[in-house]
């Protein structure tokens, strides 16, 4: 019988495993082995093994169309393809490679309103943990850098393309994002205000009201404002943020 520790081990295994097999891009030999058939008749067997979920295998078979056949017609759909195939198979890097290349080469193509969409949603991806998640871990601590970068993409997306059909989804997600990034700043303000640096403490809940007032944080936000201008003896600051706080009550 396999003991917890035991399973914990296999499953950190297992997600190694998991990982490494669609961590890079295929290699040249790879490609290689895919049959020798026409632009078409690759993109109906890639097509195929994307919609089953074989995302390691449709990689192989979009890189060798794109590869062959650059300038095919169906070039753009495989490209866009093979973004997604990268985003679904956790390869953040090639996705975000791919995507950029997409945007740099093609500034005018109808579908760049998916790409913006698609680099907000590899982002976020980004940011994900595999083993934090796993184990619980909560990450609201860290820095959220492809967080902001998820926000410029799908911000982006909103301000260019306000009739695409990904706008009203980019939406719901720029919402979450904003909780997001504000609550790390909470994280942050609560470590200054443990450690008695009242005035970053503050300042970090100014930053929250200021930049991030659309969050659900911005009361807490003001609570940090409040106490901090309290233990610096700062009344006038500190009875301002109470009066605003009152009024969001």
């Amino acid at each position: 019988m396999i003991n917890t520790m035991g399973k914990r081990a296999f499953s950190i295994a297992l997600i190694l495993s998991t990982l490494s097999a669609c961590s890079s891009k295929p290699e040249q030999k790879e490609i290689e082995r895919v049959p020798n058939k026409s632009a078409q008749a690759l993109y109906l067997d890639a097509k195929q093994t994307l919609d089953s979920g074989l995302y390691v295998r449709a990689i192989e078979l979009l890189s060798a169309i794109d590869s062959r056949y650059p300038f095919g017609p169906m070039s753009k759909q495989v490209q866009m393809d093979l973004i997604f195939a990268y985003y679904q198979s956790n390869n953040v890097a090639q996705s975000l490679a791919n995507i950029d290349r997409f945007v740099r080469l093609n500034p005018n193509h109808k579908d760049l309103d998916y790409m913006y969409y698609m680099r907000g949603l590899v982002n976020i991806k980004a940011d994900e943990n595999a083993f934090q998640e796993y184990f619980g871990v909560d990450r609201a601590d860290r820095d959220p850098k492809k967080t902001r970068e998820a926000f410029k993409d799908l911000s982006t997306l909103v301000k260019r393309f306000p009739q695409s059909h990904y706008t009203p989804e980019a939406k719901k997600r720029l919402g979450w994002l904003l909780n997001k990034m504000a609550r790390y700043e909470i994280k942050v303000a609560d470590y200054y205000y443990e450690r008695e640096a009242y005035l970053a403490a503050a300042n970090r809940g100014k930053y929250v009201v200021e930049h991030f007032s659309q969050s659900s944080y911005t009361n807490e936000a003001l609570e940090m404002m409040v106490k901090s201008y309290d233990k610096l003896g700062l009344t006038d600051l500190s009875k301002n943020a109470q009066s605003t706080l009152n009024l969001n009550k």
